[in-house]
């Protein structure tokens, strides 16, 4: 994982989901690729996808549980998880929050 973005874009309006609880900014690239680097309040939270995505933890902890699974599964600062694109995960974040880094994938 970098720990820096050169030559990018970003988007200054926030995205906001579940009443504030998870806010991100959209980081676009020249080469048309597409990250959210966020954060997520402690809480119970369900997402769909239409790309497939890859959620690099940067701070916390996650709780997750993917598509078509029963398990839930925990990452942590410096680990990462991918969902397939048309899909839907969970996601438990313990007190503390989760820092986070979205990427989309073509």
């Amino acid at each position: 994982m970098s720990d820096t973005f050169e030559n990018v874009t970003i988007i200054k309006k926030a995205n906001v989901y579940f009443g504030g609880q998870v806010t991100s900014r959209t980081v676009q690239f020249a080469d048309g690729a597409k990250k959210t680097l966020g954060f997520m309040q402690a809480g119970n939270y369900e997402f769909g996808t239409e790309a497939p995505e890859r959620m690099e933890i940067l701070g916390g902890a996650m709780n997750v549980k993917l598509a078509n699974s029963d398990e839930w599964n925990t990452y942590v600062e410096g680990q990462a998880f991918e969902v397939e694109g048309n899909s839907k995960f969970s996601l438990k974040v313990p007190e503390g929050g989760a820092d986070y880094c979205c990427t989309y994938m073509p």
